[in-house]
């Protein structure tokens, strides 16, 4: 049985391609286009797998674009336990402004999944003999599914033994820091909506951070700072990891290649500082690449042979 598992309510097919000017009214030519799988969970088994684990991703998937990101997921490697549905899986798309630098990101809401499409998607989780180490929960829930999911998984991943790791936003990271869950990984804006606290400054945020522990909201809170690197705080402590300067292509994935990158370290046995190291370096490769194209793990071992 896998040391974790991945569960993504919201898979994409991720379309990145680029044009020289966006402009309104204009038929734009856009350059060569990009296919691959996307979605929170997903990205993190697709790194997890580049990094050498076995990291299965349980989606719902329906249609020509759910067919498609099969078949790609299966080229990379990744181990599938797809959910069928009646509705399609989404497709995003992701444009560079060539001549601004500037990256449009258009993403679909995503098909409606009936209760029972839902309950099936958790169902091989509880199937699951003996339970994974770790759950790595992440990404928009779609039409139909209420915002108390995370919630209610982080019940259901504490009874089953396992440990819950979530990266999500807005009313299902709130009901979900409620319930309690092993690692949260929101980002800055995420956590000052979260937390009520728009614009608080770093010391306001340790503040923050260990109220949110104590009340059990959490284990281990990791805020991703972006170029500014991550946060962590525990129980017993925290610290601030700085981020490496690279040249950035695309924020797309960032996050959820951090998430991957301390997920690694955590099944290593790794403390809380260098779990953090290794994700920021892992977020820090991730933008390095155009698109959706996620880290390379000899980008990732570099950085982080240079954060030590």
């Amino acid at each position: 049985m896998p040391a974790v598992v991945t569960l993504t309510l919201n898979p994409a097919i991720d379309e990145s391609s680029s044009v020289g000017q966006v402009l309104s009214e204009r038929k734009l030519r856009c350059g060569p286009t990009r296919y691959e799988p996307g979605g929170g969970g997903i990205n993190v088994s697709r790194v997890l797998r580049r990094l050498g684990e076995d990291a299965p991703a349980i989606y719902p998937s329906g249609g020509p674009a759910g067919d498609l990101l099969d078949r790609l997921l299966e080229a990379e490697g990744v181990t599938r336990w797809p959910v069928p549905i009646e509705g399609w899986t989404r497709e995003n798309f992701n444009v560079l402004e060539e001549s601004s630098g500037r990256q449009y990101r258009f993403c679909q809401v995503g098909p409606t999944l009936s209760e029972e499409d839902v309950e099936r998607s958790v169902g091989v989780l509880r199937g699951l003999r003996p339970a994974p180490a770790f759950v790595v929960a992440s990404g928009s829930l779609p039409p139909g599914v209420p915002p108390d999911f995370y919630a209610r998984l982080a019940h259901l991943v504490r009874e089953s033994g396992a440990r819950l790791v979530l990266d999500a936003s807005g009313e299902a990271l709130r009901m979900a820091s409620e319930a309690g869950v092993f690692l949260l990984k929101p980002s800055l804006r995420e956590f000052q909506e979260l937390m009520e606290a728009p614009g608080a400054d770093e010391a306001s945020l340790i503040e923050l951070g260990r109220m949110l522990v104590a009340r059990r909201g959490c284990e281990l809170l990791v805020l991703s700072l972006g170029s500014g690197g991550a946060l962590w705080i525990t129980a017993a402590a925290e610290g601030r990891i700085p981020a490496p300067a690279v040249p950035v292509a695309s924020g797309v994935g960032a996050g959820d290649s951090m998430v991957a990158g301390m997920v690694h370290r955590l099944l290593r046995g790794s403390d809380v500082a260098e779990t953090v190291r290794y994700g920021v370096a892992a977020a820090a490769a991730s933008v390095m690449n155009p698109g959706t194209a996620l880290c390379r793990p000899e980008d990732v071992e570099r950085l982080h042979a240079g954060m030590r």
